[in-house]
């Protein structure tokens, strides 16, 4: 057992006026090493650090690819227009939307010859894939509200978009999602 800090110091084999580091508390002798312990705060960094590189980027497993062919799709076709905020330019595509029984729903828009937004849906679960720029992101529970492709996808199936979005019926079939914040903009139509 050492008596002394100088005892210690000289155990580990540090200068005796080597300061004392903050973040670091004295053992008081009563462990083997160089007399020091890590504090609170540096074993929470190491437990979330752990924590962190244990789950790697990925928390949430992709959603498993949808087969339209199955029986109890509803596929539905149209066109729509999408404005990605309040001063970008509108863009022309084609919508594929597909609703099934259990509650899952599949969304692409399409600007010929390649898809721009593909997104999934289940009860439980959302995936949204923007193909140019070969990002996707997932998740579980409710899409967050700034993903208007899911959103878009719920409400035409029936469900109330958040509260930042306004959904409205136009006529003749026609429809728009609109974020008030953002100025984002979806507006099309679906044949029956």
């Amino acid at each position: 057992m050492f008596s002394s800090r100088a005892e210690v110091i000289r155990h580990c084999n540090l200068p005796e006026n080597f300061p004392e580091r903050p973040g670091l508390a004295r053992c008081g002798g009563r462990s083997a090493g160089c007399g020091f312990r890590r504090s609170k705060a540096s074993r929470f960094l190491s437990v979330l650090f752990a924590l962190c590189w244990l789950s790697a980027c990925r928390t949430t497993p992709l959603l498993p690819a949808v087969n339209l062919g199955e029986p109890g799709w509803r596929l539905r076709q149209g066109q729509a227009v999408w404005r990605s905020k309040r001063d970008a330019p509108e863009i022309a595509g084609e919508l594929l939307l597909a609703a099934h029984p259990d509650g899952r729903s599949f969304l692409q828009f399409t600007k010929t010859p390649l898809p721009f937004v593909v997104a999934q849906t289940t009860t439980n679960a959302w995936q949204i894939e923007f193909v140019a720029e070969n990002k996707t992101f997932c998740g579980s529970g409710r899409p967050p509200s700034r993903l208007g492709w899911l959103h878009l996808a719920r409400c035409l199936t029936g469900r109330v978009p958040p509260a930042n979005w306004r959904w409205k019926q136009l006529d003749e079939g026609r429809w728009r999602l609109e974020n008030n914040l953002s100025g984002e903009r979806m507006e099309g139509f679906l044949t029956p």
